[in-house]
């Protein structure tokens, strides 16, 4: 659906899926693609990253970078995009890039990262359209990923920015009636990779050529602390994290919470969980929205997702993405839920690894990247025509609950935001492979949808399942992952079995940032889940590990013992944890 609004832009809704109880990580917005030629030299591709959601009148508004605009939405399956340059003349081509957003009392504002004091703060009562003005027409001190936080209970302003593998993230106050810095700077945090394993450069925390880069800040308000959240050691990594801060004052006083990296995902098929924003829905619950990388053409190829956090009776800051690029329940559904464990709907990954067929093989992009539960590998059909398919087989008849389509992009043609572009699809099931029915019909669908998520009315039964290309944005018809999610009729796997986990102990020489994990292989698991932290009671942490049985966790803190505990899940369900390990 298009609907053009006159003389205030443009809005596209997408997604209209109101049956709808669950989502599924990446988000499924309509990602634009990178507006730069040079990071397109591989290929071009969407891109976006570093994202902030506020709920501002009963709505959550989300921007992130290089995207000309931003969504809203009602319950967070449904974004609804509008079209807006934020920038006042076309000196950059990025217009927002790491945005900061924000409410205070009845307004929303906006401003956008810049070394210069030569960006705008904008603000708007109803940014549902494109109805914004100019709050102040220069930010004197200038900010590269800024975050502001607006204090409700003292009616005072904060700024906090930083980008940088050198300087720490900075604070100061704005005053609210000039908007303006009150003079004063002060240095907030500093990464610390040598006690803090997690905020180590490199895919595996292993890189010593290069120090590890600090920026993301965020601040939340809780129980009268205030939470620094922070994004390290880089976004291109599957272990982009965000790390929390905690202080009883906004400026001053921050120190490290025990229990981090506070959001981590290094495993799955949607990979990193850094430089976020923490939110509440409107059933005062908290969410957080971070980066996900995909770093196949280009460093800064990128995703957003969303998981579930809050805060414990300890008050201690967690993110649940333990099956977090699963089925998800949303908000309104998840109000007898408990965030730290019991968001995932059970729905499993019916077709990791089975036999695939395709219409056509584009060169290396070979069909069995659909199923290998790694984004930043994909398939590729010869063509974007119509009729190209892509087949999976689920091994025997099993239920279908819900499906996503993650588009790959080959051959586009695109750079920057684009609108009116959009997906066409069928998907058929059969038990037999000769017989189909159709599934899924989005032939006439005139929306944009790179992660299409499709929770079924009323589960089906079927082994096979046919994805038709009917129509393409641009280039050829690819896909990172088709996936099923369900339930088979088979046994769930035993619980593990000989689990250990390796470290330097306190008094020798050795790697304290580092933890080997090594089990029995199972035979009846796809995969397990690793869960740590360091009290049995606060075992936030996790880990998603694909058909082997060891892990090479590089994400510890040197001086404090942890816990562990491991499952295993294919796709009829998941074992009992093993009992808790210590390593001290």
């Amino acid at each position: 659906m298009l609907r053009l609004i006159t003389s205030i832009g443009m809005l596209i809704v997408f997604n209209a899926h109101s049956q709808q109880k669950t989502y599924c990580n990446p988000i499924n917005i309509d990602y634009g693609y990178t507006p730069f030629d040079r990071f397109a030299s591989q290929g071009k591709h969407r891109a976006t990253a570093d994202p902030v959601i506020v709920n501002f009148q009963e709505k959550l508004f989300l921007f992130s970078t290089n995207q000309e605009g931003y969504w809203y939405s009602d319950n967070m399956l449904d974004w609804t995009f509008v079209s807006r340059k934020f920038l006042v003349d076309d000196t950059y081509k990025h217009d927002l890039n790491a945005p900061a957003a924000w409410a205070m009392k009845d307004t929303l504002y906006v401003y956008g990262s810049t070394w210069k004091s030569d960006f705008p703060i904008w603000k708007s009562t109803n940014p549902t359209i494109d109805d914004w003005e100019i709050a102040v027409d220069t930010l004197k001190v200038g900010a590269w990923d800024p975050a502001f936080h607006y204090d409700e209970d003292t009616d005072d302003l904060y700024l906090y920015w930083g980008s940088s593998n050198v300087w720490p993230l900075l604070g100061t106050k704005i005053n609210t009636k000039t908007m303006q810095s009150e003079g004063f700077v002060k240095p907030i945090l500093q990464l610390n990779p040598e006690d803090h394993g997690w905020e180590r450069f490199g895919e595996y925390n292993d890189n010593v050529f290069l120090q590890p880069f600090l920026e993301g800040a965020w601040v939340t308000k809780h129980n009268g602390l205030y939470y620094m959240q922070y994004g390290a050691p880089g976004t291109e990594f599957s272990g982009y994290a965000d790390g929390v801060y905690v202080s009883k004052n906004p400026l001053e006083g921050y120190e490290y919470q025990a229990h981090n990296p506070f959001s981590y995902k290094p495993g799955g098929f949607a990979r990193g969980a850094g430089h976020g924003a923490t939110f509440h829905d409107n059933f005062d619950n908290y969410w957080h929205v971070s980066t996900i990388a995909i770093s196949t053409k280009n460093n800064f190829e990128r995703r957003l997702g969303i998981w579930p956090a809050g805060f414990d009776q300890d008050d201690v800051m967690y993110c649940n993405t333990a099956y977090g690029d699963y089925p998800t329940y949303l908000p309104e559904y998840a109000q007898d839920k408990d965030f730290t464990k019991d968001m995932f709907t059970g729905w499993m990954l019916l077709n990791y690894q089975k036999p695939v067929l395709s219409s056509s093989t584009l060169g290396a992009y070979h069909s069995n990247f659909v199923v290998d539960e790694d984004i930043k590998t994909y398939w590729s059909a010869k063509t974007g025509d119509k009729g190209e398919w892509f087949q999976t087989d689920l091994g025997e008849v099993s239920t279908v609950n819900a499906i996503q389509i993650n588009y790959a992009d080959q051959d586009a043609e695109f750079l920057g935001k684009t609108l009116g572009k959009f997906h066409q699809y069928k998907i058929y099931g059969s038990n037999d492979g000769k017989k189909w029915t159709v599934i899924v019909d989005k032939s006439k669908n005139k929306t944009d949808v790179p992660h299409d998520y499709i929770e079924l009315a009323n589960p089906v039964k079927a082994r096979y399942l046919k994805l038709e290309n009917w129509h393409m944005p641009t280039g050829k018809f690819a896909l990172s992952g088709f996936r099923v999610f369900g339930k088979g009729t088979g046994e769930k796997p035993k619980a593990v079995e000989r689990f250990v986990a390796l470290r330097a102990t306190p008094k020798k020489y050795g790697e304290r940032r580092s933890v080997w994990f090594k089990w029995q292989q199972n035979e009846m698991a796809d995969g397990y889940v690793i869960y740590w932290g360091k009290s049995p009671d606060k075992l936030y942490g996790s880990i998603m590990v694909y058909g082997k049985n060891e892990y090479y966790f590089t994400g510890a803190d040197r001086v404090d013992p942890y816990y562990f505990q491991i499952e295993a899940f294919n796709n009829n369900g998941i074992s009992e944890r093993t009992e808790i390990i210590k390593a001290e």
